[in-house]
């Protein structure tokens, strides 16, 4: 019985101890399975169109918007983000290439946005070029593979162009990592638990020891004293038996 609650406990401990990692790392989300190489990035994921192929393919904007029709063309928020496509860029293509963002001149702000319609929050411009350069209406954004910088051009331009199409995860499926509090909160606590079991353990088993020391040393009399009606009862006999 004792065995079967020790085994019982063990088995315990380690779905905590399971629980703990899974709260603490979470469940990666899912990129699209469409047969189509995505590579993940944060709760993002991305898919390079045209690989190492013998001849660069060129597109123009709109060719590259429709390349990605049901997900989303490129865009860039971050620093992370940006040093990633330079980053995976060389594993696709060959060279630099001009990779399209997603970013358009919007006549009713008078300002640059992303297809999205989010503000643009981070820019890694090549120079100060200005946009009067170009007509507003043909105003659109590429990244250079190699080095990150951003160049304003025509976004009917050919040059050899390259496509990068975004989604997010699936949000069903992707967990979010807990606070790290709250982590360490039940890590401390399967500690604590150990740490308790292990007390009890040994309090125990030191009482199962004391117990048998005593046991094994305890008083036996050599023999047992007559009650008082049957020391009367043997008296009366050794007077009867004298002549």
């Amino acid at each position: 019985m004792e065995t079967l609650k020790k085994c019982r406990f063990r088995s315990f401990l380690c779905c905590v101890v399971v629980f703990c990692v899974d709260t603490q790392f979470g469940l990666a989300g899912d990129c699209p399975a469409d047969g189509r190489t995505w590579v993940p990035l944060g709760q993002r994921c991305y898919h390079f169109v045209h690989g190492q192929e013998d001849k660069v393919k060129s597109y123009t904007f709109e060719m590259a918007k429709t390349l990605c029709q049901g997900f989303e063309l490129l865009s860039i928020q971050s620093t992370e983000e940006n040093n990633f496509v330079i980053k995976y860029s060389p594993e696709v293509w060959k060279g630099n290439v001009n990779v399209w963002l997603s970013m358009y001149y919007d006549t009713d702000s008078d300002d640059m946005k992303w297809l999205s319609e989010d503000a643009v929050s981070f820019t890694n411009w090549e120079d100060a070029s200005s946009l009067s350069d170009l007509a507003p209406t043909d105003t659109c954004v590429t990244l250079h593979s190699s080095t990150g910088k951003w160049e304003n051009v025509s976004c009917m331009e050919g040059r050899e162009n390259g496509v990068v199409c975004e989604t997010a995860q699936k949000v069903e499926e992707a967990k979010q990592k807990p606070n790290v509090l709250l982590s360490a909160l039940i890590i401390l606590s399967v500690v604590a638990i150990i740490g308790i079991s292990a007390a009890i353990w040994f309090v125990h088993q030191k009482h199962s020891l004391g117990s048998s020391i005593f046991t094994a040393f305890e008083h036996h009399p050599p023999f047992r004293l007559l009650d008082t009606d049957q020391a009367c009862l043997v008296e009366a006999e050794e007077t009867n038996s004298v002549p």
